[in-house]
């Protein structure tokens, strides 16, 4: 069965040639090289971190019938060294290089997020402290890029709007209390004979005693100092997990960790990994 993140990537991929190709292809190596003048290709890492987006290279090739043969080095998740090749092409010129961008650009992307996940959880190892993404993904990217923390180590949050209830600050408002929310998204369960997890997001002690009362599934610590977060470990005792949500760097994240809560939420994975830098060398 097709994974949801590659049945994605093969949406992306076609919108990436539409971009790259226009009406007249890659008129550079049309102009310059035979049609089947074949080539050896490597593709090599320029920085140290994790990598992720291998599966996705024959999803490339595969979309224009390609006849280029792909042997990985590594596996998705495995760590990269300075140098050390990724995989290797063999196939016509013209094709390696037609596909050349759109191959870096989705391994650049995606081992940029898993390596950024990476440095998070090894800064919180010794902790019980799992790292969570959140919904601040690219359009369009959001199962990859969820797939790419993966690969780094961490873990997903929800998907998107449908899979978990979160009651933010605006719901809170929109219910007139936290007590409303809760009992809200209980009785919409009800109607619509389903059930799903509840979590409250909390800025107060006092809203994280009401949502505790409440029996609600976690909840989340939202920009709280480190004094706050212990008090809410403290009041909380294990009885629902913790979330700290809010200003998490790599500076930061162990001292968030050691106060004892269960999960750190970071937008910064998936909305601001560098680009993991790569290259492709041609019969090198």
């Amino acid at each position: 069965m097709e994974t949801a993140h590659i049945a994605s990537a093969k949406h992306l991929i076609s919108l990436a040639f539409i971009e790259d190709l226009g009406d007249n292809g890659d008129i550079t190596s049309l102009a310059l090289g035979e049609e089947d003048a074949p080539a050896h290709a490597k593709i090599i890492a320029k920085q140290t971190g994790v990598l992720c987006g291998l599966d996705i290279v024959p999803l490339v090739f595969q979309h224009f019938d390609a006849h280029v043969s792909i042997f990985p080095q590594l596996d998705d998740g495995a760590r990269i060294s300075i140098g050390e090749c990724i995989l290797e092409l063999d196939g016509p010129a013209i094709q390696i290089l037609l596909a050349e961008r759109t191959i870096l650009n989705f391994i650049g992307r995606l081992s940029g997020i898993a390596t950024l996940t990476r440095q998070f959880v090894n800064a919180v190892s010794g902790t019980q402290v799992k790292i969570l993404d959140t919904r601040k993904t690219t359009p369009g990217w959001r199962l990859l890029e969820k797939y790419a923390v993966i690969c780094g180590g961490g873990e997903n949050h929800r998907i998107g709007l449908y899979d978990m209830f979160l009651i933010k600050e605006n719901h809170i408002e929109q219910a007139g209390g936290i007590s409303a929310a809760v009992q809200g998204c209980r009785n919409y369960m009800e109607r619509k004979n389903f059930n799903s997890k509840i979590e409250v997001e909390a800025q107060t002690l006092a809203d994280v005693q009401e949502a505790l009362e409440l029996g609600v599934d976690q909840i989340m610590l939202d920009n709280m100092s480190l004094d706050q977060m212990r008090e809410c470990v403290a009041l909380v005792h294990g009885v629902i997990p913790l979330e700290a949500s809010g200003n998490v760097n790599l500076t930061r994240v162990k001292r968030i960790a050691e106060t004892g809560v269960d999960y750190i939420s970071i937008g910064a994975l998936t909305h601001s990994p560098p680009v993991f830098d790569t290259s492709l060398l041609l019969n090198q």
